[in-house]
């Protein structure tokens, strides 16, 4: 009895007190529950599985050969420092501020070209290949930066840039200087540099 008419005027007369009491309290309850990993939750996997190899998007056919890096292999361990998603970040922002949205019928005359943007512009594969060239540049290992094509939440088609993190595929898109995991853009992904070869591509992603 003496016990609970404590708290109790702790709680009437000590507000502040009342509150750290109960934040310690969850805490404890907290720790004591089971850790459940993000890599299972119920949102799925956190990498992108493909099902099966498939051709190329058509604009990215000869890609390899016009920019060697956009297929290049790892030369080095891969080294996810923690400074690996300001770069990241830092790159995603800066493209999306400085390259303008040019269609590829608008500067070509050509409904579809994968190319580095010119000074006029560039449309959202040359957006996606524009920062992977900078991050191979920063030391970002080229195996974990796969060139996709999607259709956007409007089911239109769309390209962006998969860097694929400890924590899971982080997509960057000319769309949002926001960097979200792939299951958070609601996007439908379907094709991407295969991780295993980045001169093929893979689909039928679960």
């Amino acid at each position: 009895m003496e016990k609970i008419l404590t708290v109790r005027i702790a709680q009437i007369d000590c507000p502040a007190l009342w509150k750290l009491f109960c934040s310690f309290l969850l805490g404890l309850i907290c720790a004591t529950l089971p850790e459940k990993s993000f890599a299972s939750s119920d949102l799925g996997p956190v990498f992108l599985q493909a099902q099966n190899s498939i051709a190329p998007p058509s604009g990215a056919r000869g890609l390899c050969q016009k920019y060697d890096w956009a297929c290049s292999k790892s030369r080095k361990p891969t080294d996810f420092s923690k400074n690996a998603f300001k770069i990241v970040n830092s790159v995603n922002k800066k493209v999306n501020a400085r390259t303008r949205s040019v269609s590829d019928q608008a500067q070509y005359k050509k409904v579809e070209v994968w190319a580095l943007p010119t000074t006029r512009g560039g449309d959202c594969e040359d957006f996606a290949l524009l920062k992977k060239r900078e991050l191979i540049k920063y030391g970002i290992e080229p195996t974990s930066l796969f060139l996709a094509t999607v259709l956007d939440k409007q089911r239109r088609s769309h390209a962006v840039l998969v860097y694929r993190s400890p924590q899971g595929d982080l997509v960057l898109d000319n769309l949002t200087n926001q960097i979200k995991p792939w299951r958070e853009t609601q996007y439908i992904f379907l094709r991407m540099q295969n991780p295993k070869n980045l001169k093929g591509w893979v689909g039928g992603f679960s």
